[in-house]
C-alpha cells in the first residue's frame, strides 16, 4: 500500500550515506516527559538500564535474568564479546546485552576473596560506591577461587551465521542480529507477512475468540486469509478512569488513503472517576451532551469495515481491548519498528523519527485520535513498502543506535579453536595482566605483578601510566581475616543472615484469646507473602512473631495493620528492637534509592472472601472504618468494615493477579514498563512488582495511594533488590552445624571488636575500589566479583556488579 505523500523516501545518497557510516543519536525522553497514551502502558518489557550519554557503552539486563544467578562461563561470555565483540565473531552474551561494544576501551575485572551476597547488604551503607557506582548487579554463583586462572585461559566461542550463506556475505555483520532482521528477514514482502499470527496475538494479550476473559467480547465479521491487497484502516482509542477501570470515550478510524470514516466519542457506561484529559483529551463538556454508547460504537465499526479489512495501530491490543471487539486480523506498528529485549518505541518517537512529523505536541491537551490513527497507518504503509533491510538501515542511527562503519579501525579476526582468550588478546596487540599474589595462573610470567597485600596491589595498579586492556585483579585480605575470625565463618554467616532477616521481621498483638497461627497468617498475609510465623502465647494475652519474605511485606504491615482493631481490641505492629536494628530506617531508605530501585513499585490486591464471622473494625492510615454487627459476612475470616459503601478488604485475592489488570490500574501514572508478578509453583501471584518508565511514574503512583486504597491495592516503593526473588531466600543458604546457633544468634555482641574491624575494613575496601574506578580510562568495562563462601555446609553465593565508566 502506498504510504501518503507526508511519508518519507530516502534518496538513494542518504541511503548510501547511511549505510557506510551511521552515528547514534539518542531517542531517549528527559525524565519528565510521561507516555502520554494510555496504551504505551505495554511498550517496553522490561530491561535495568540507567540513563547515559548517547554513544557510549552500557550494560543492560533483563529482569528475568536478574533473577537467576550467573556462573563463571556467563561472565567470561561478556568478557569476551567486550572484548572481540561481532567484529571478532563473537556473539552477544546470553544473560545480557552490551550496547555500542565498539567503544569499550578496556575490560577490569576485581575478584574479592571472601566476601558473598549478604556481607554487601550486611554494610549495605558503608559500601557507598558499590551501591551507587554499579547498575547491573547479579547473584555470583561460586564455581572456582581461582576465577583470574579461568578468565586468562577461557576460549571465546565464535558465533555462526544467522542467516543463509548468500544473505550472510551481503548483508552487513552489525545488522544480521538485529531484531527486525531476526524476525522479517531482509526481503521486501506484501503486508500479509507482518498481519499477526493467533499465537502472537495472544501472546501479546490481544482479545482472541475463545480465550477466557472475553466472553462477552463483539467479533467482526472477517474472511478466513487476507492478501496483500486487502486494505489497511488505522484505529485509534482514548480512554476515560471510571469505577470498574478504563472505559472508551473516543474512538477514530482512517482508510488507507488517511481519510477519516469514524470519529465518535462515547459514553462510559459507569461513573468517571478521572477524565484522564492530560492523555486522551476528553473533558465533561465534552461527553455531557453524549448518548452514542460502546454498542453503538460497535455496531457501526462492524458496517464501516470491510471483511477483508486488516486494523492498524500502536500497541492495538489496547484499543481493541477498550472496545470489546475481537479483530482477527490486525499489525501493530509497535511490534514493526522492534527493539532489543521486547522494548518498544513510542508512537510520538517513530512519527518524528520514520515519518518526519510532530505528534501529540499539545501539552495537557491530550491528544487527537485521528492523527494517531493516521501516523500509525503510515508507518505500517512505509515499513511494508520499504522492507525490513531498508527500514533497519535508513533509521539504524536514530532509532537503534548501532554504527556502521566500511572500514573497521581495529579489525579482531575470529579466534581459532583452543585459543586461550589471554592468548587471542595478545595476538591482537592488547596487553592484558594479572595483580594479586602469587598463585597458578593460566598467564605469562611477564604478565603477573605479585603483592603481599592488597593495599599494595591496588597502589600499583594506579601508578600504571597505560592500563593493560584486560587486568584481573585478585583481593585476599578479606578472606585471610574471615578465616581468623572466632567463631567460625559459618556461624558469622549465621548472624548476619539474623541481622538481615530481623528486616523482615514485625511483632503483633495483642490478639483475642484463643486466636490461631492460621488467623494471624491470613490477617497479616493481606501485605505480602509470609514466611514464617511464631505464638507468642503468655498467661493473659497472645502475640506473634511474623518473618515476611519481602522487605515490603514488613513496611506494609507497619503501615496498614499497626492500630488495626480486632473485636473491639486495637493491636500493635512494632519491628523488633536490638542493636541490629538502630540504622534500620536509613537502610531502608538508601534501598529505596538504590539505583536497581529507580521507578519500581510494589503492590498488593485485596478481595473479600466470604467466610465465617468475627466482630471486626480497622484503622488504617490513620482512618477508623466500623465494622458492624458480628452476623455481617467476613473477609476470610475477618469482618470486612464498610468504606463509602465498599467493604474494608484485607486479605490477598486468591484469584491472583494478572499482567493485564495491573497495567491498567498503573498505566495511567505514567508507562508501564516492566511487570513482575512472583508466584510458586502452582499457585497464583498475589503481589507485583512494577517497573515505570521513570520514577516520576513511582512517585504519582505513591502519591495517589488513597485512591488506590478505594481499588483495593496497597502500595509501597520497592525496597529488595530486583535480583533476588526474595529478601528471605538470601538468608537461607548455609545449613549450621549447631542446631542451637538459631536460637542464640540473636543475643551475639554486635559491637565486638571482629565486627567493628570488619566494617572498617568494608569501608577501606569500598574507597579503595572507588579510587581504582576513577582511575580506569573512560568506557572500560568494570566488573567487581564478591566471590562466594563455599564449605562442607553449603555454599553462600557472591554478587557480580557490572558497569561501563
Amino acid at each position: 500500500m502506498e504510504p501518503s505523500s507526508s511519508s518519507p523516501s530516502p534518496s538513494p545518497s542518504a541511503a548510501a550515506a547511511a549505510s557506510n557510516r551511521v552515528k547514534r543519536k539518542s531517542t531517549a525522553l528527559t525524565a519528565h516527559e510521561e507516555s502520554k497514551r494510555l496504551k504505551t502502558e505495554q511498550e517496553g518489557e522490561g530491561v535495568v538500564e540507567c540513563p547515559y550519554p548517547p554513544r557510549l557503552p552500557r550494560i543492560s539486563v533483563p529482569l528475568e535474568r536478574l533473577q537467576q544467578p550467573i556462573k563463571l562461563n556467563e561472565l567470561t561470555e561478556l568478557l569476551h564479546y567486550a572484548a572481540l565483540g561481532k567484529a571478532g565473531g563473537i556473539k552477544q552474551p546470553s544473560w545480557c546485552r552490551l550496547h555500542h561494544q565498539r567503544k569499550v576501551k578496556g575490560v577490569n575485572v576485581v575478584v574479592v576473596e571472601g566476601l558473598t551476597q549478604i556481607h554487601f547488604y550486611k554494610h549495605y551503607l558503608t559500601l557507598r560506591h558499590l551501591r551507587t557506582n554499579y547498575s547491573s548487579r547479579v547473584t555470583f554463583t561460586p564455581s572456582s577461587n581461582n576465577v583470574a586462572s579461568e578468565i586468562f585461559s577461557s576460549e571465546p566461542k565464535s558465533e555462526g551465521p544467522s542467516l543463509s550463506h548468500k544473505e550472510n556475505n551481503e548483508l552487513h555483520k552489525a545488522l544480521k542480529n538485529h531484531p527486525v532482521i531476526t524476525r522479517f528477514g531482509i526481503r521486501r514482502r506484501g503486508l500479509t507477512a507482518y498481519v499477526l499470527m493467533e499465537e502472537e496475538m495472544i501472546k501479546r494479550h490481544y482479545p482472541v475468540k475463545g480465550m477466557p476473559g472475553f466472553e462477552e467480547f463483539v467479533c467482526i465479521d472477517s474472511v478466513d486469509c487476507v492478501t496483500d491487497g486487502s486494505p489497511l484502516y488505522g484505529l485509534d482509542c482514548e480512554m476515560c478512569l471510571t469505577e470498574k477501570g478504563n472505559e472508551l470515550a473516543r474512538v477514530s478510524l482512517v482508510d488507507s488513503d488517511g481519510n477519516c470514516v469514524l470519529d465518535e466519542l462515547v459514553k462510559p457506561q459507569n461513573r468517571i472517576l478521572n477524565y484522564l484529559t492530560r492523555f486522551s483529551g476528553i473533558t465533561a463538556a465534552m461527553l455531557r451532551p453524549i448518548t452514542t454508547t460502546l454498542r453503538d460504537v460497535q455496531a457501526k465499526l462492524r458496517a464501516v469495515l470491510p471483511r477483508d479489512a486488516v486494523l492498524v495501530g500502536h500497541s492495538l491490543n489496547n484499543d481493541l481491548i477498550a472496545l470489546k471487539l475481537i479483530h482477527r486480523h490486525v499489525i501493530d506498528t509497535s511490534l514493526l519498528y522492534r527493539r532489543e529485549f521486547g522494548q518498544r518505541f513510542k508512537l510520538k518517537v517513530l512519527a518524528e523519527t520514520v515519518l518526519k512529523r510532530q505528534i501529540q505536541t499539545e501539552e495537557g491537551k491530550g491528544h487527537n485520535p485521528i492523527e494517531d490513527a493516521v501516523a500509525a497507518l503510515e508507518l505500517a504503509q512505509y515499513f511494508i513498502k520499504t522492507g525490513p533491510r531498508q527500514v533497519v538501515e535508513h533509521h539504524l542511527e536514530e532509532l537503534w543506535g548501532y554504527t556502521i562503519e566500511e572500514e573497521f579501525t581495529d579489525p579482531a579476526p575470529a579466534p581459532t579453536p583452543n585459543h586461550r582468550f589471554a592468548d587471542v588478546l595478545q595476538t591482537l596487540g592488547r596487553s592484558v595482566a594479572f595483580f594479586g599474589r602469587r598463585s597458578d595462573v593460566a598467564l605469562d610470567l611477564s604478565n603477573q605483578q605479585w603483592h603481599n597485600s592488597d593495599n599494595e596491589l591496588l597502589a600499583s595498579f594506579r601508578r600504571q601510566i597505560k592500563h593493560p586492556f584486560l587486568s584481573v585483579l585478585h583481593l585476599s585480605s578479606l578472606s585471610d581475616h574471615l578465616k581468623g575470625c572466632v567463631p567460625p565463618q559459618e556461624q558469622q554467616h549465621q548472624s548476619v543472615c539474623a541481622n538481615l532477616r530481623d528486616m523482615c521481621v514485625v511483632f503483633g498483638g495483642p490478639f483475642p484469646a484463643g486466636f490461631s497461627e492460621r488467623e494471624v497468617k491470613r490477617l497479616f498475609g493481606c501485605c505480602g507473602p509470609v514466611r514464617k510465623i511464631k505464638m507468642l502465647n503468655t498467661s493473659v494475652r497472645v502475640h506473634a512473631e511474623v518473618e515476611f519474605e519481602l522487605l515490603e511485606g514488613a513496611t506494609l504491615a507497619l503501615k496498614t495493620l499497626n492500630g488495626f482493631n480486632l473485636q473491639g481490641q486495637p493491636i500493635k505492629v512494632k519491628r523488633p528492637v536490638n542493636e541490629s536494628m538502630l540504622d534500620l530506617e536509613v537502610t531502608l531508605d538508601a534501598l529505596m534509592d538504590d539505583v536497581l530501585n529507580t521507578g519500581h513499585l510494589f503492590a498488593v490486591k485485596l478481595k473479600p472472601s466470604v467466610t465465617e464471622s468475627i466482630n471486626l473494625s480497622a484503622k488504617v492510615n490513620g482512618h477508623t472504618f466500623d465494622a458492624g454487627a458480628p452476623s455481617v459476612k467476613t473477609v476470610n475470616g475477618f469482618q470486612p468494615a464498610k468504606v463509602n459503601g465498599k467493604r474494608l478488604q484485607l486479605t490477598a485475592t486468591k484469584s491472583g493477579l494478572s499482567e493485564e489488570t495491573v497495567r491498567e490500574t498503573f498505566g495511567h501514572f505514567g508507562t508501564v514498563e516492566r511487570i513482575v508478578l512472583p508466584a510458586k509453583p502452582g499457585k497464583h501471584a498475589r503481589h507485583a512488582y512494577i517497573q515505570f518508565e521513570s520514577s516520576e511514574g513511582k512517585h504519582a503512583a505513591l502519591s495517589s495511594s488513597e485512591d488506590l486504597w478505594k481499588e483495593d491495592y496497597i502500595i509501597c516503593p520497592s525496597l529488595t533488590p530486583p535480583h533476588l526473588s526474595s529478601w528471605a531466600a538470601m538468608t537461607t543458604t548455609v545449613t549450621t552445624v549447631d542446631a542451637e546457633v538459631e536460637d542464640n544468634e540473636r543475643t551475639c555482641v554486635h559491637t565486638s571488636y571482629q565486627d567493628q574491624k570488619m566494617e572498617l575494613m568494608m569501608g577501606k575496601l569500598d574507597r579503595r575500589l572507588g579510587k581504582l574506578f576513577r582511575s580506569l580510562p573512560d568506557c572500560t568495562l568494570s566488573v567487581v566479583v564478591l566471590l562466594g563462601h563455599t564449605s562442607a555446609h553449603g555454599h553462600l553465593p557472591g554478587l557480580c556488579f557490572m558497569e561501563v565508566k
